[in-house]
């Protein structure tokens, strides 16, 4: 049996790397997009244009409008005569933000009267709307605080655990590698069998004294080994190259990597094994990997999705994956947490690796 196996996964080791497609999913893919999406996606909003229509015109105003221009978030300031132009600036997206100062502005401040500023945002981009608002507001409740001379009676005092100054890239690259990973290793093993098919060589491999769970041992071994690799080469480049602090233990985040691939192996094995050609492959895994990363908790908090949806992240491997890899990184997760985390992917990797070889088997027969 030992050398039947050792052969199988030795033949499957060759077949990946004599395909020169997939060699490059395997060399150049995964760290192509690590470098690209490091810099590519981010939830901060800086260089925004924004449009002022200023009607008061005066010293105050002016100061206000300086507050903005010295601020790093707002990149070019458009200045216009009426509404017409400022709801233009905003209809063809050259600005995200438009402020709109009164022309009683200045009288009601040397006045001591309360003076509202309309801040106008581009709806459509929901996101970077809300934040420049934000930006925006903070930027005139500080020059508010600067004329009136009040001290607020409360003192506020902010603290970020775990990510000090918020370092945005700090979150997105733990959270990378885990996305990179599943793209990898779902590739590997869905586009296997479903090769073995459209090649006509699984009618060989069926002859041979292979069982069904030699067959399924071996097409999960290289794409696993492989997989592993690959996420460990791009954890450590994160700690190196982009300085991302690790708080954890390694070898911890070594074996959480290696049951969280191993349930993605099943999830893949179980699309090939279904799967008849290649193109289905590939649907499957499309059809799995988007929601998968949607209920990941990736984009919103798990917590804010409707209670039958969180029921269903509990069968998402990218979830946990994803959970245990920013916390192991930046908090530096404690083996009883990690193990919590774990026991879902292990029942998942369970279960989807005794339908694969279930489904080999009844090819088999």
């Amino acid at each position: 049996m030992l050398i039947r196996l050792i052969s199988l996964i030795k033949k499957e080791f060759i077949t990946i790397w004599e395909d020169k497609r997939t060699r490059a999913i395997i060399m150049v893919m995964p760290f192509m997009m690590f470098f690209v999406f490091s810099a590519a996606i981010t939830m901060e909003v800086r260089n925004v244009d924004m449009a002022v229509l200023d009607n008061s015109n005066s010293f105050e105003s002016k100061s206000l409008i300086e507050k903005f221009d010295n601020s790093p978030y707002f990149r070019k300031i458009y200045y216009v005569n009426n509404f017409e132009e400022l709801k233009e600036k905003i209809d063809t997206q050259k600005v995200l933000i438009g402020v709109y100062i009164n022309n009683d502005f200045s009288k009601n401040i040397k006045a001591n009267k309360p003076v509202s500023v309309e801040i106008v945002t581009d709806g459509r981009q929901t996101n970077s709307a809300s934040i420049a608002g934000s930006y925006a507001t903070q930027i005139i409740n500080g020059y508010n605080t600067e004329l009136t001379k009040s001290v607020s009676p409360v003192n506020i005092s902010v603290r970020n655990w775990f990510n000090v100054n918020l370092e945005y890239r700090w979150y997105v690259l733990t959270v990378i590698v885990a996305l990179l990973a599943l793209v990898v290793t779902l590739l590997l093993t869905a586009l296997s069998v479903a090769r073995e098919r459209e090649l006509g060589t699984f009618d060989q491999l069926i002859i041979t004294p292979l069982s069904s769970f030699e067959i399924l041992l071996g097409k999960t071994i290289p794409p696993f080994v492989l997989a592993l690799t690959v996420t460990s080469v791009m954890s450590f480049l994160a700690v190196i190259v982009f300085k991302i602090p690790f708080a954890g233990n390694p070898f911890y985040l070594f074996g959480a990597i290696a049951v969280s691939l191993l349930s993605i192996v099943g999830v893949g094995l179980s699309i090939s094994s279904i799967a008849k050609t290649q193109q289905q492959a590939i649907l499957g895994i499309i059809t799995f990997q988007m929601p998968a990363v949607l209920l990941s908790g990736f984009v919103s908090p798990v917590e804010d999705m409707p209670q039958f949806l969180q029921i269903l992240t509990y069968a998402n491997p990218l979830r946990f994956f994803i959970k245990i890899t920013r916390c192991i990184f930046l908090k530096g997760m404690i083996l009883e947490d990690i193990i919590m985390n774990l026991i879902p992917l292990i029942i998942i990797a369970c279960i989807t690796l005794s339908f694969a070889a279930w489904m080999f088997k009844k090819r088999l027969d």
